[in-house]
């Protein structure tokens, strides 16, 4: 990938904006999504669905990139979300997202993160 850090950058920006259609056109429309410690979804209409209703169970996210790593076959994102909870209240949390690509698009999308403090 060429530029990687924005096309990073590009992915933050639709889920910042809440953006499930979006989002899940980053990813083959047979590819996986799992987020932390839930159950893997399969299907970018199924990831689409899934991240639409993650989005109704915040206010707000901003993400930032720490690091981006690139080695053609695989793209990991370190990077830090703040979350504003529906409650009004902010929680940082950190992740790390591991993409499996396949050509321009994501095959399998890990998100590696701890977020009992957005729901505690």
């Amino acid at each position: 990938m060429n530029n990687a850090k924005s096309w990073v950058e590009s992915i933050g920006r639709s889920i910042d904006a809440k953006d499930a259609k979006g989002f899940s056109e980053f990813i083959t429309e047979s590819g996986s999504f799992r987020f932390g410690n839930q159950p893997e979804v399969t299907g970018r209409k199924a990831i689409e669905d899934y991240v639409t209703a993650f989005f109704g169970m915040i206010g707000s996210s901003k993400h930032e990139i720490v690091n981006v790593w690139d080695n053609g076959a695989h793209v990991t994102w370190e990077g830090k979300v703040t979350y504003t909870r529906l409650d009004g209240k902010t929680v940082p949390v950190n992740f790390t997202n591991i993409f499996y690509m396949n050509g321009s698009l994501i095959e399998k999308y890990n998100i590696y993160i701890d977020n009992t403090p957005l729901f505690a």
